[in-house]
């Protein structure tokens, strides 16, 4: 009997055209954010306030993908980014295929930094390579400190993870330095920024990061 492993070649497909989707938002100096996390982390609130704090010094485009529904969408729009609605019929995440349609109906040229806010689960937005040129991953305090051994394939394939919803630490029982070890062992290099969007607390540190990751691309 005769095996094929139809999901191997399914990924190398995918991670080609992820490749000419990173290459092509290189040369146009567009930097995608691919943002991964379960529902409810705040993936909203953190993007909101990250437009409205930085949409001065650049343009931001922001693509919301959901199974349905364009509530985040509009709410994006009016902070002041440019944004669009991505369906994905049914499927737990978003692949390069799909980033390349949306990015082409977004019409993203001029457009400095782009944030992909992926279908909203902890396992198949790690396995696919969507095009982005950063990754980056929110864990909320709610959710618990014991995520990285649950889910180790998000924590590894990101470059920085953002730990939202700190002002919520006295009620929960989450300890911020076993999870910080736990990660830091999956993932010696990952960018880790504990933050509270609803206060602002650490998000200094966060835009910085981004500010820096933008530049670092154009250049």
């Amino acid at each position: 009997m005769k095996v094929i492993e139809l999901n191997a070649s399914v990924t190398e497909s995918n991670d080609r055209d992820a490749d000419a989707l990173r290459a092509e938002m290189k040369s146009r100096g567009t930097l995608m954010v691919n943002l991964m996390s379960s529902p409810g982390s705040g993936k909203t609130t953190l993007l909101s306030r990250t437009v409205t704090d930085l949409k001065s010094e650049m343009k931001i485009g922001v693509m919301e993908a959901d199974i349905a529904s364009d509530v985040d969408a509009i709410k994006i729009e009016s902070m002041g980014a440019t944004a669009i609605q991505a369906h994905t019929d049914g499927m737990c995440h978003v692949d390069a295929g799909m980033s390349k349609r949306a990015l082409d109906a977004m019409n993203y040229d001029g457009l400095d930094l782009v944030f992909l806010e992926n279908v909203g689960n902890l396992i198949c937005p790690a396995e696919f390579d969507t095009g982005a040129g950063l990754k980056v991953m929110i864990l909320s305090i709610p959710e618990g400190d014991d995520k990285p051994l649950k889910y180790p394939l998000m924590f590894q394939e990101s470059d920085a993870l953002v730990l939202t919803k700190v002002d919520a630490l006295p009620y929960f029982d989450f300890d911020m330095d076993k999870c910080v070890e736990r990660v830091k062992r999956l993932n010696p290099a990952i960018h880790i920024f504990p933050v509270s969007a609803k206060t602002g607390e650490g998000m200094d540190a966060f835009e910085d990061y981004l500010r820096a990751e933008v530049a670092h691309w154009k250049a």
